[in-house]
């Protein structure tokens, strides 16, 4: 039998505090999305300022990085390439980037996505976050 690595609360916890002070330091009202590898949810939080929408756009990110085991933005060049079609992926309705998968030895523990501000900047949050893991 295998064994499989998971992220448990105290490193969602870790992560949700890493990429909150991130956000914190640039002054950017965001929202923070952390999922297990399933994509089912495990933390939100909707920072003082956040677009309500930034709450339904950031589990969307990591659930798509989650199931995809990649990030959201490879997605998004992939359509932004005019493989248009690809918007009918199944359950992938977070095409966009900020999305980040958390990778530890070739397997997908889950994904951080982030929705807020430029797409470059929610992608540098949700890096943060998972850079407390230290993997």
């Amino acid at each position: 039998m295998k064994t499989k690595d998971l992220i448990d609360a105290a490193d969602v916890k870790a992560i949700a505090a890493a990429a909150e002070a991130e956000a914190v330091k640039n002054n950017w009202p965001v929202t923070i999305a952390i999922v297990d590898d399933g994509g089912h949810l495990l933390w939100l939080q909707r920072m003082d300022g956040a677009a309500a929408i930034s709450a339904h756009i950031a589990p969307a990110k990591a659930q798509t990085a989650a199931l995809g085991r990649r990030e959201s933005k490879i997605y998004e060049d992939v359509i932004n390439q005019g493989r248009m079609s690809f918007l009918s992926a199944p359950l992938l309705q977070g095409m966009l980037e900020g999305g980040v998968p958390i990778m530890k030895n070739g397997q997908c523990l889950g994904a951080v996505g982030v929705s807020g501000v430029k797409s470059t900047e929610d992608a540098q949050i949700a890096r943060a976050g998972i850079a407390a893991l230290g993997l």
